[in-house]
Parts: structure tokens; sequence; C-alpha cells
């Protein structure tokens, strides 16, 4: 269960919360199984934030700071994640579904077995990005760059703006 000081002072806001990450910048958020649906989290420093199991459904994390966050198992349903800095985040079994990752930068991230079903993932960059056994069903993967990300067994059909005949079987 999340710290309830944590989620009670992310839940007044971004300018709050992002004071006490500056006062105490080793802080690691426990906000597991959060309930922060709906949420504005834009701008938000969630760095190495514990955030399994969460539920961030049509959260706004636009420009947020995901770096290193534990997010395995997060729905983050029609969640607004552009331009959000998710970089070496685990988000094993994350439901993404209809998130918008718009220039999102994931790089390193560990997303296997992740739903990006209908997500918009244009121009992000996902450079060694795990995505093993993703559902990148109906995705929109134009202007990706997806440099060493790994895309075995992933699901696409449907997907745009990425040639999956391209990779190695």
């Amino acid at each position: 269960m999340a710290n309830p000081e944590h989620l009670q002072l992310l839940k007044e806001g971004s300018g709050p919360w992002n004071e006490l990450r500056r006062r105490e910048p080793y802080l690691v958020p426990d906000l597991y199984q959060a309930d922060l649906a709906g949420a504005d989290l834009s701008r938000a420093n969630l760095n190495r934030a514990i955030l399994g199991e969460a539920d961030l459904t049509g959260a706004n994390l636009s420009r947020a700071y995901l770096v290193g966050a534990f997010l395995a198992g997060a729905r983050l349903i029609g969640a607004n994640l552009e331009r959000a800095d998710i970089r070496g985040a685990d988000l094993k079994g994350a439901d993404l579904t209809g998130a918008n990752l718009k220039d999102a930068v994931l790089n390193k991230s560990h997303a296997q077995g992740a739903i990006f079903k209908g997500a918009n993932l244009n121009n992000a960059m996902l450079l060694g990005t795990n995505l093993e056994g993703a559902d990148l069903t109906d995705a929109d993967l134009t202007d990706i760059d997806p440099t060493d990300t790994n895309f075995t067994g992933v699901k696409h059909q449907g997907s745009k703006g990425y040639d999956f005949s391209r990779l190695k079987r």
C-alpha cells in the first residue's frame, strides 16, 4: 500500500510534490497500488517512484519525470505521457492501452508483456528498450527510434509507422 503522506502530498499537485523532492533528493516515493486515476501529475518528479499496480488511468503525466520508476502492473489506460522521461523504468505488464506517449523517452526501459494497444508512440525514443512479448496492436509507431530495441514476440497487428518485416527471425 502507498505511503499515505506521499499520496496526500502528490494529490496536492506537482508544485508541492516537487518541492519535497528538492528538499529530499534521495526520497524513494512509495505509491504502490495508489489510486491516482485522472490526477494531474504533469511535470511531477516521480524519479525512482514505486508505482507498481497503481491506477493512473486517464492521469496527466505530460513532461513528468519517471526515470527508474517501478510501474510494473500499473494501469495507465488513456494516460497522457507526452514528453515524459521514462528512461530505465520498469513497465513490465503495465497496461498503457490508448496512452499518449508522443515524444516520450523510454530508453532502456523494461516493458516486457506491457500492453500498448492503440497507444500513440509517435516520435518516442525506444533505444535499448525491452518490449519482449508486448502488445503493440493498433499502436502508432511513426518516427520512433528503435535502436537496439527488443521486439521479440511482440503483437503488432494494425500498428503503423514501423516495418516489423525488417526484424531478424
